[in-house]
């Protein structure tokens, strides 16, 4: 008989799990990481590719059916491709993703491919190099751009760009992101600067709206339409260029929360559960895995998380408190 559903106390159906491999990165962008000084978890407290797979498995036994692969940067851990295709070969995972920066990709798009992956989020907040430099701290936009061809040319199936919106520094770079993903079928999603940087700089006045963004791509591109969601728990809004060419996702997590319709749930690459990218608690999962507890344990601490969901993160309240986490250590 099939198990129930994860199902939490707002009658939200959890089928989306976010995992983190590592919580290394090879750029520094300023929004995410300090330049210097960033502690890293140790790696004998990172899940190895047996405990991802057991919780997964697990996971899908209880109605898990999309997975996304995060980090840090997931480029990073060592023998990916075939974490990779360990996932992909298990029963009822109908859609597999992975989010990087693509420094790496020249080197690991194919490996990946080959190991079953076919989706992909680049992230790339800018086409002009000294502004790259600038976000990032590491001038390594040709490798981005070298990667995002050759995942072309093996036929990847869906890369979308992801573009992180901070106000008074990517206004020029909306536009032209959108005419080179309109020119190569990519999908750009901007995504609207959130509280979840080491250094707490963000302040609502730094995030480029939504809805500002999108007056600026029908202005200058052509007037963008709402796409129908084929799944309304998706995070992003979708809307296609008029002209037919082309479609962006809007993440509009500040000026439009969408924790109402939220499926996913998150585990860290040190084997903590989270019910919410700004959770300020979770649930050791590492522990379970580490000290012969059973499934049945573990799916009990899974239904327990999802139980504990709360309604949202309430960024556009006095009573929003950030993660005691930093992104990079959470999983984008």
């Amino acid at each position: 008989m099939a198990a129930a559903p994860l199902i939490d106390s707002l009658g939200r159906v959890h089928d989306n799990l976010r995992v983190s491999v590592t919580d290394r990165c090879n750029i520094r962008c300023f929004y995410c990481m300090p330049e210097t000084g960033v502690q890293f978890v140790e790696r004998r407290e990172i899940l190895d590719f047996e405990e991802i797979e057991r919780f997964v498995r697990i996971g899908v036994s209880l109605g898990i059916r999309k997975l996304r692969i995060t980090g840090g940067e997931p480029l990073l851990r060592r023998d990916l491709p075939v974490l990779i295709g360990r996932l992909s070969a298990i029963p009822g995972i109908q859609d597999m993703a992975l989010t990087t920066n693509g420094v790496l990709l020249p080197q690991l798009a194919e490996p990946l491919y080959q190991a079953g992956l076919r989706r992909l989020n680049v992230h790339l907040d800018t086409l002009d190099r000294q502004r790259f430099l600038q976000i990032t701290r590491r001038d390594e936009i040709e490798k981005v751009l070298a990667g995002l061809a050759v995942c072309k040319k093996l036929g990847y199936t869906k890369i979308k760009i992801n573009a992180v919106a901070v106000k008074n520094l990517v206004e020029p770079d909306i536009v032209p992101l959108a005419r080179f993903a309109r020119e190569n079928g990519y999908e750009v999603r901007y995504i609207e600067f959130m509280p979840l940087d080491a250094q707490h700089l963000w302040d609502r006045s730094k995030v480029l709206l939504a809805d500002d963004i999108l007056a600026m791509l029908s202005r200058e591109i052509a007037p963008l339409i709402p796409v129908p969601d084929p799944d309304p728990r998706a995070p992003a809004s979708e809307y296609q260029f008029s002209d037919g060419i082309g479609r962006i996702g809007l993440i509009a997590s500040v000026s439009r929360p969408f924790c109402l319709n939220c499926n996913r749930l998150r585990l860290t690459a040190d084997g903590h559960l989270r019910y919410c990218l700004f959770a300020v608690d979770e649930d050791d999962v590492k522990t379970l895995l580490r000290s012969g507890a059973s499934d049945a344990e573990i799916e009990a601490l899974v239904r327990r998380n999802v139980a504990d969901k709360w309604i949202g993160h309430e960024i556009n309240s006095t009573r929003f408190v950030a993660p005691p986490r930093p992104m990079y250590s959470i999983g984008g």
